[in-house]
């Protein structure tokens, strides 16, 4: 049976081929800027409302709180975030070890993207709970059982047909149980495929492959050895500005593409500018020891390695080949009063392939660029010509290496169970950009252009010293070429006591953070700063956890949990600008976080509901950016330090059966995210040691934090009929959004020369407020069961109404004109029209 659906698959397979403005009571520019410290709003007036962080993947919400279960699903089209948080407060396990990426915190779930039948009973608790497996995160944890025990007995062969960011996916997973000679095997495989998704010039092609074998050496002990992968490759969809969409007449124009044609001077393609390749294998083997009935052992090792690279366009001595740049624009010739080229740029958007990367120019282009190796060395050479490329397509790498060990003790009395535990976490990024494609021509010259305008010195612009003027071909690294190193080691101890009217739990965590960058490329701006290895970066740190249950009834409970705890700085936020040199921030220090939120739970046969009141808070963390500052001229990094996060709000989920396998349900995120503090930035120059600007106090408290809904509310009917079939509907509400506000804007230097009457004042400083929006999604399902066969048809179609209209999201850019702020406006992102997602599914 194994071998004949493994063959089906493979056959298959082929065949796919806040506020929304400041409070302006005084005339002061400080007390314009920093209003009063956050309250929490009651009033439903202010329940008035994108490729980053990264958020908790929905796919991973198996818990069956039904809060958990919508705000991960219902919610997911709006961006929304539980309690206002990254991935990076989530703690993701596989099999029990931490897999957090170390250089970021966030989650790594492209990982193993596309095992669903894996990944689809994981644990799951989103807030502050007891954890059996580590001290976990603020945010809760979700931890993946990938053991060959852990798949369902039999075959799973599905098949699902959608319209999102791919068309097709074909998975099939095999469990044979434990046998009766002690083993157990499972695999699973999958494939997903678009030529074309839901967004022009977008595709993509991705495998997902994993392999557990698990052992039952005795009555004592058991091994498991899990491999997985999941090889992928799409093109990416881009942002841009409401201009750029009301000139194509599309509200998902993507930027990203062109038509470029086929070498028979005839066929023309589509191709994406900005694409994502990635693979990294994860290896984990695992040791559960039984040492007695009420006390057992978990010990896991870990590894992962592979490739995570993105490509873009880079140019060199030539006009900005982007189609959306803001001087291809008519609203640029309008603002400097040029009619002719305002109607020039007009006519190029109207016409498809003007307002598209134009693939043909830079074929072009680069074809006309004709140097001798004199012209490029500066000595006589051997008197040949080649083309020297003006554009080209790069990728810009961060592969990795990482390991990590975990074992958990844990031993169980009558009333208490005790857990300690020690975890080992290391990880090599490597950071470089290779030549993806030269567009023609032969060799790309390795110098840093702004270097090159800016500095007399020509050894200022070499991008290495130690091999300077290196003529780049494809596959060729260049640009830049370094390692960041982590280490986290930590200790953990929990005690759970259990009696019949209260439960109590606590925990502590020790732990210490290391990280430093090692540059492989000796920078000819910062020669002495560059090549080597840096100082390293130290941090301890404690976290504190606690809860209690009371148990009103066996059916009624109220809950409490609390924690205390500092987290460093990540390597990715502590390093300015870590392509070239070895700089941190200044006075880099841990941040200091608390929380805690009191529960209400209901759980009758008939009706389950959680009430929940939240708070939390967090201290002293960092925000850097890099991009083009207009008023210096120059690439800058904009870093601020001392920033605070204030998250505070409710959330209330009720399931109830009304009559006769009739259903509902209601969810409700009630939300104030907020920026709490004034930090304190400063402003490097990107191509020197030139500070700009030192503690330039920024006035962000009260400001809304953006990309999601502060608030959002659902609610569903589900019917279940007699002959195994079921249909719902679930109405979503987002309420409450705000774009991220651009903090170089919210500074007393931004309003210089402005008055409070002046409309310049408030375009500067109003947070840009989104309007509200809905959808209406539909689901339905059918089961069947033919002899020793079940087949199960389901089928959710999202957005209903097809609403286009609702902007799910989106930035301020951080470049802009204090004369004219509309000159760089937010660029947005638009909810998916309807979409569905069908899928057949085959047991056996």
């Amino acid at each position: 049976m194994l071998q004949k659906s493994i063959f089906l698959f493979f056959c298959l397979s082929l065949s796919l081929t806040g506020f929304n403005q400041i409070s302006k009571d005084s005339l002061s520019v400080e007390d314009t800027l920093n209003s009063n410290t956050p309250v929490f709003i009651t009033t439903l007036e202010d329940l008035d409302n994108n490729t980053g962080g990264q958020n908790v993947s929905g796919m991973l919400q198996s818990s069956r709180d039904v809060f958990a279960a919508t705000a991960g699903f219902n919610f997911s089209a709006a961006r929304f975030r539980i309690r206002g948080y990254n991935s990076d407060k989530t703690v993701l396990f596989l099999n029990g070890i931490p897999m957090n990426d170390l250089e970021t915190g966030w989650g790594t779930f492209y990982k193993w993207g596309g095992l669903n039948d894996i990944t689809r009973y994981s644990e799951t608790k989103s807030w502050l709970s007891a954890n059996p497996y580590h001290f976990g995160g603020i945010g809760g944890y979700s931890n993946i059982n990938a053991k060959a025990t852990g798949v369902r007995k039999g075959s799973r062969l599905s098949y699902a047909a959608t319209n999102r960011a791919y068309s097709h996916r074909l998975m099939y997973t095999y469990g044979t149980g434990m046998m009766k000679n002690g083993w157990a095997f499972a695999l699973s495989l999958s494939t997903r495929y678009a030529r074309e998704g839901y967004v022009d010039g977008t595709f993509y092609e991705a495998y997902s492959y994993f392999l557990a074998a698990e052992k039952k050496i005795n009555k004592k002990h058991s091994l498991n050895l899990t491999i997985l992968g999941a090889p992928s490759r799409r093109g990416r969809a881009g942002i841009s500005t409401q201009e750029a969409y009301d000139l194509s007449g599309n509200i998902y124009y993507n930027p990203n593409w062109g038509w470029q044609t086929a070498a028979d001077g005839e066929t023309r393609f589509k191709r994406n500018s900005r694409t994502t390749d990635s693979h990294m294998p994860v290896v984990a083997l695992s040791h559960d020891f039984k040492i007695s009935k009420n006390t057992e052992l978990k010990t896991s090792l870990n590894t992962s390695w592979g490739k995570y690279g993105r490509t873009a366009l880079n140019w060199y001595d030539a006009p900005d080949p982007r189609p959306d740049y803001y001087k291809k624009l008519p609203s640029y010739f309008a603002g400097i009063n040029d009619p002719v080229n305002e109607a020039v740029a007009l006519a190029n958007w109207q016409n498809e392939d003007g307002r598209q990367v134009d693939w043909d120019q830079l074929y072009f282009a680069n074809s006309k660029n004709l140097y001798t190796f004199e012209d490029v060395n500066g000595e006589a050479g051997n008197n040949l010509e080649a083309l020297r490329a003006k554009y080209i397509v790069e990728s810009r790498w961060n592969n990795q290496v990482s390991g990590g060990l975990s074992s958990v003790l844990t031993k169980k009395w009558e009333k208490l169970t005790f857990a300690a535990g020690v975890f080992v976490q290391m990880q090599r990024n490597h950071s470089f950009k290779t030549i993806n494609d030269l567009l023609g021509a032969d060799y790309w010259l390795d110098i840093d252009q702004f270097a090159e305008q800016d500095f007399l010195d020509p050894n200022v612009s070499q991008i290495d010293l130690n091999n300077p003027n290196r003529l780049v071909e494809t596959d060729d690294i260049f640009g830049y070429n370094y390692y960041i190193y982590n280490l986290r080691n930590a200790l953990f101890s929990q005690v759970e006591y259990k009696t019949k009217k209260f439960d109590f739990y606590a925990a502590v965590e020790l732990s210490d953070r290391l990280f430093w960058r090692e540059g492989l490329y000796r920078d000819g701006k910062f020669p002495e700063n560059s090549f080597g290895s840096s100082d390293k970066n130290n941090f301890v740190n404690y976290a504190l956890k606690g809860g209690a249950v009371y148990k009103i009834s066996g059916r009624q409970f109220i809950t409490a949990n609390g924690a205390v705890l500092t987290a460093p700085p990540t390597s990715r936020s502590a390093y300015i600008s870590p392509r070239t040199r070895n700089f941190t921030v200044d006075g880099l220090e841990n941040e200091f976080i608390y929380t805690g939120d009191i529960n209400y739970i209901l759980r009758f046969p008939k009706l389950k509901m959680r009430l929940t009141y939240y708070y939390m808070e967090r201290k002293n963390a960092i925000w850097s950016r890099s991009f083009y500052h207009d008023e210096y001229n120059s690439f800058v990094n904009f870093v601020m330090k001392d920033v605070n996060y204030f998250h505070q709000g409710i959330e209330l989920g009720v399931d109830a059966k009304l009559f006769a396998g009739l259903s509902a349900n209601a969810v409700l995120a009630y939300g104030q995210h907020l920026y709490n503090s004034r930090p304190s930035a400063s402003i490097y120059v990107d191509n020197s040691a030139e500070v700009l600007a030192e503690d330039k106090t920024v006035y962000l408290t009260n400001y809304k934090i953006g990309g999601m809904p502060q608030s959002a509310l659902s609610a569903g009917l589900k019917y279940s009929g007699k002959k195994y079939w079921f249909a719902g509907v679930n109405f979503n509400y987002f309420m409450d959004l705000y774009l991220d506000p651009n903090p170089d804007r919210r500074t007393a230097e931004a309003v210089d020369g402005f008055v409070t009457t002046d409309p310049q004042w408030n375009e500067t400083l109003d947070q840009t407020r989104l309007d509200n929006g809905y959808s209406l999604s539909l689901f339905a399902g059918k089961s069947f069961k033919i002899n020793d066969y079940f087949l199960n048809i389901n089928v959710n179609i999202n957005n209903l109404t097809n609403n286009r209209s609702f902007v799910s999201g989106g930035f301020e850019q951080l470049r802009y004109d204090p004369q004219d702020i509309g000159k760089f406006p937010p660029k947005l992102a638009y909810m998916y029209g309807l979409n569905y997602f069908v899928m057949a599914t085959l047991r056996f």
